[in-house]
């Protein structure tokens, strides 16, 4: 492969001006189609085959078209009101308010007309709720709080039938007027929000955190460079990289409906990999100027030998992202793969686009210099450089460093043991938003676990018609005797007998660990049930169920994901270092840091630690899975760009120990180069209002910092210097049979000696 990117590196330098164009040509084409073709993103985290899809099959057979309201993609709606402080919503002024708000939602063109909306308060009056001591069993179900012991009749729900088919068919003007209908009522005293799909809006990236992170990745390669213009080119290539990965990806959303948070991934894996890559091959071009004869031999060695590393590992990063589709999630499946076309074309840009740009500038490229920074280059052997200071400081004392690491990274890792997972709900939006907002008030007047109700569908169709009241019965009083289970409405039979519905409510939010304990024990008792009353089954749906159901999928295929993973990678990683060993202790540090970044994630944004956020939330549930693949395709770069020089090192004769030392030198400012930059990407998506994007650009900037500064900065080079040869040990029939893609570029170096090779490769000499 040395060989190949060698001669490509001298012909995309030399032939500049027809790469270019062609890359030109290639993003103008992409940008166009992308603008032309892109269509509404989707928020749908549905799965196949969950187990509240059996309530779904229930409530179609028993209440048809009732299932609609839990599907992924269906438009709901339900306006959230509370009274004045210090009044009511039973009071004449407040009805009528009421009233002329349910006037002015029936008149707006995406309401139904067939569906009158009803005032909670007339509603509650009906069904003799508005008592001094209402009857719980038939109040339960009431849309007003008659039911709250401090404050009753001050909040109301306003359920409202919206005709628009799908989530993705909503408009800025419908989320407007469907909020802003109300606007009149909130001039005049009541506070009214608005929760449901109708109300969601789908974020894109602000760009304000691209802009952030290219920054600091600026600042940064200035000081890794030394120069100006030589910081400038991982730019552009990042620039072009993303641009066309995020074209591609919305030309996708014309053919397939892609997740909304594809973006955000796309954005955050282009832009870093994009620059990291780029930072390689330059740095590995100003090492080569200084021994090679021309600029165009430096260009192509330089993709020799830091482009082959580059190939590996974006494979790696790939195959992680790719292998999302073989959990099974097609949401996640979609995710990985807008990540992996992201991570393609930083590939591509860094390999094809790198070395022409490297050939326009010429000259120019390392100038003007930044002398403080100059004088410390790591080109130069005879220059003892930090980083050589730090690696003979781990030479010295390899055990020291080893332990006090792993000490390091155990200590973080401690909070990970309470690592609770859901959904990202209304409970973790944005203060500002109105649907949190609904969310509050709504819990304010009926308790938290009103935002989580479980619907429990129960199917009566083979029980004995006598039996089928008392099995209801029964099936009521087994759920409210459950401990976190606040009430359970009165049964709604269906029209034909056999059916029939309640709504469990929790005492607790959809996203807590115990409302989602109670899903299972209510499930559970359904075996039971059945041997009292034969032909009994049930089912429960709704928001807490549903979450469950979407983690108990998620954490049950983190290990075979982990497992599929890592076997590719460590297959791929014999490859390149020709070693058993350095690819199980780069997989084992990886489970190190991994665990130390979901123990960081947990205490900051779960636990609210250090006070970084003011509301803390359960992680996103898709997160652990997603952070697995993302950080272990990051950490086998770090790996191989830092380790593989170590190699190239030992091969060409140095101890094992001083292979170590040099591969350092050469290789530490770069990969920490690298690792600030990627931390400076992911960190400023903290930055956006997304919950679920700050809290993967914080997991994912933690995973980067602990893996690249500790494990492979300082346990790796420490487990090395401890396995001595050993480390570079591979059995002799192993070594028969791989595949030699000579990551070293130790072919490249014979074909350097080769005088024919040289000239082949030359222009021809002018005739005449």
């Amino acid at each position: 492969m040395s060989v190949y990117l060698y001669r490509w590196g001298k012909f995309a330098f030399r032939r500049k001006w027809i790469v270019l164009p062609v890359w030109l040509v290639l993003f103008m084409l992409l940008g166009g189609l992308g603008a032309q073709l892109k269509e509404p993103m989707s928020n749908d985290f549905s799965m196949p085959e969950l187990p509240s899809a059996r309530a779904n099959e229930i409530l179609d057979k028993h209440f048809p078209g009732a299932s609609e309201a839990f599907k992924f993609e269906a438009v709901t709606g339900t306006y959230v009101i509370q009274a004045p402080e210090g009044q009511k919503l039973t009071d004449k002024k407040n009805v009528d308010e009421i009233n002329a708000l349910i006037t002015k939602i029936g008149e707006l063109g995406i309401v139904a007309k067939d569906k009158p909306i009803a005032n909670p308060v007339t509603e509650a009056q009906e069904m003799g709720c508005l008592v001094d001591k209402p009857d719980l069993s038939k109040c339960t179900s009431a849309p007003l709080n008659v039911l709250n012991t401090t404050e009753p009749n001050t909040v109301a729900t306003l359920n409202v039938p919206f005709t628009i088919a799908k989530f993705n068919d909503i408009t800025a003007e419908n989320r407007e007027a469907a909020y802003q209908v109300a606007q009149a009522a909130r001039d005049n005293g009541l506070t009214v929000e608005l929760s449901g799909s109708i109300a969601m809006e789908q974020e894109q990236p602000s760009g304000k955190s691209e802009l952030i992170g290219m920054a600091v990745a600026l600042v940064v390669m200035m000081i890794a460079f030394g120069a100006i213009v030589a910081s400038f080119v991982p730019i552009v290539t990042a620039i072009i990289g993303l641009g066309a990965a995020t074209s591609l990806i919305f030309v996708g959303t014309s053919i397939i409906e892609v997740p909304s948070f594809t973006t955000f991934l796309a954005s955050m894996i282009g832009i870093a990999l994009s620059i990291d890559y780029a930072l390689f091959i330059v740095s590995r071009y100003k090492s080569e100027l200084a021994v090679q004869d021309s600029p165009e031999e430096a260009a192509g060695v330089a993709l020799g030998t830091a482009g082959s590393a580059v190939v590996f590992a974006g494979l790696t990063v790939i195959i992680a992202l790719g292998g999302l589709s073989m959990v099974g999630v097609e949401f996640m499946t979609f995710m990985g793969l807008g990540g992996a076309i992201a991570a393609a074309f930083a590939v591509l840009t860094a390999i094809t686009l790198m070395p022409a740009l490297i050939g326009a500038i010429g000259k120019y490229l390392f100038k003007p210099k930044l002398p403080l920074v100059a004088k410390h280059d790591t080109a130069d052997d005879t220059n003892v450089s930090n980083g050589t200071r730090f690696a003979r400081l781990i030479a010295k004392a390899p055990a020291l460093t080893l332990g006090l690491s792993v000490i390091v990274l155990g200590l973080l890792a401690a909070p990970a043991a309470g690592l609770q997972l859901g959904l990202p709900g209304d409970d973790s939006l944005p203060t500002t938003s109105t649907v949190r907002k609904a969310y509050d008030v709504r819990t304010e007047g009926f308790g938290e676990g009103s935002n989580g109700v479980l619907m429990v569908v129960v199917d009566l169709a083979d029980v004995a018609p006598g039996q089928r009241e008392p099995a209801v019965n029964a099936l009521r009083e087994k759920l409210e005797g459950y401990s976190g289970m606040a009430y359970v409405t009165e049964p709604q039979l269906s029209k034909d007998g056999a059916g029939a519905m309640l709504n469990a409510v929790p005492e607790r939010g959809p996203n807590n660990q115990d409302t989602k304990d109670l899903v299972s024990e209510a499930r559970d008792a359904e075996s039971a049930l059945a041997e009292q009353f034969p032909g009994m089954a049930y089912g429960i749906t709704g928001t807490t169920a549903i979450y469950a159901d979407v983690d108990h999928v998620l954490l049950s295929k983190i290990v075979p994901y982990l497992a599929l993973v890592a076997g590719a990678a460590f297959v791929l990683l014999i490859l390149v270092f020709r070693s058993i060993l350095v690819p199980l202790t780069a997989a084992l540090g990886f489970l190190l840091s991994m665990a130390a970044t979901f123990g960081a994630t947990v205490l900051i944004f779960q636990e609210g630690a250090l006070g970084l956020i003011s509301d803390p939330h359960p992680l996103v549930s898709f997160l652990p899975i997603m952070l697995i693949g993302l950080v272990f395709g990051l950490a086998m770069d770090y790996q191989v760009f830092l380790v593989t020089r170590m190699r190239e090192e030992f091969v060409h004769g140095k101890s094992p120990k001083e292979a170590m030392i040099s591969g350092y030198h050469h290789g530490a400012r770069v990969v920490a180069s690298a690792a600030i930059i990627m931390i400076s990407v992911f960190g400023s998506f903290i930055l956006e209002s997304d919950p679920t994007a700050k809290t993967f650009g914080f997991a994912l900037a933690a995973g980067v910092l602990l893996d690249a500064f500790i494990v492979r900065m300082i346990l790796i080079p420490s487990l090395l210097v401890l396995m001595g040869k050993w480390a570079w040990w591979i059995p002799a029939w192993l070594d028969r049979i791989l595949p030699d893609i000579d990551v070293e570029g130790t072919k490249l170096r014979e074909l350097q000696r080769k005088p024919d090779a040289v000239v082949l490769d030359k222009d021809p000499a002018p005739v005449g």
